[in-house]
């Protein structure tokens, strides 16, 4: 039975992984940790993850980037593995959660779901196969979400970069009457409304060819398990800094 901290645990994504995991027989939670300490199911929950003092196999945070310090302090003086699927991150945030990796397990990923995973692989090809094509890339979430890009739509963009051997500007949307498309632009639009669980579609735009990439999420329950997963796979893992590839790659 593998021992799990869940951080963020009254959250919406927290509530999802708490049902989701009482259907797995191979995973127990056995406390929470979340700024609202109620008592939602039947875990203990603290306000901060160094209030907890019993054995743990892995942590999954799906909290916000406040709490990274915390998580950062525990998982070094604990050296439990952590699945860290907060959004947001500012560079430096990111540039500690790097730094970790050298004193603990830990796996980073700014979306759990395999889809979006087998996406990044089909952009890689398409990033490379499809010289002088225009790439623009559109992503929508519900209105209650506070980061705009997601942090998907950035994690899909510098993938595209990368293969394009960082060559590419990112823009932001376009506005007024000086916005024609230059050459080397990738820009990101993002939308907000209703409940939409997450989208992310990328057009590359060539001379009279059109190829779009996209990959919808239906509900929460496709990174939640994502997220549980990963962490039965950083069970016992040496100090490193992991990504969902390295967990699909292992299947």
């Amino acid at each position: 039975m593998i021992k799990i901290i869940l951080s963020g645990c009254n959250g919406q994504m927290g509530r999802v992984i708490t049902e989701i995991a009482k259907d797995d027989p191979d995973i127990k939670i056995i406390a929470g940790v979340d700024l609202n300490d109620e008592k939602m199911s039947d875990y203990p929950v603290y306000k901060n993850i160094n209030d907890f003092d019993g054995e743990a196999d892995a942590i999954i945070d799906f909290s916000k980037p406040s709490s990274l310090p915390s998580i950062i302090e525990y998982c070094e003086k604990t050296k439990t593995p952590s699945v860290l699927a907060a959004t947001g991150y500012s560079d430096e945030e990111i540039e500690s959660i790097k730094a970790l990796g050298n004193k603990a397990p830990v796996l980073f990923s700014r979306n759990m779901s395999l889809g979006i995973n087998v996406m990044i692989e089909l952009l890689k090809k398409a990033a490379s196969s499809l010289p002088g094509f225009d790439i623009e890339m559109i992503e929508k979430h519900h209105n209650k979400k506070v980061d705009s890009p997601s942090g998907t739509a950035f994690m899909l963009a510098e993938t595209i970069n990368d293969a394009k051997g960082n060559s590419l500007d990112f823009i932001y949307g376009r506005e007024g009457n000086d916005s024609k498309r230059k050459e080397n632009e990738l820009a990101i639009h993002a939308i907000r409304g209703g409940t939409i669980v997450g989208e992310h579609e990328v057009i590359f735009a060539g001379l009279d060819e059109i190829i779009e990439i996209k990959h919808t999420a239906l509900s929460k329950k496709v990174f939640a398990s994502g997220s549980i997963n990963a962490a039965k796979f950083m069970v016992n893992k040496e100090n490193g800094l992991y990504d969902m590839s390295d967990l699909f790659s292992n299947k």
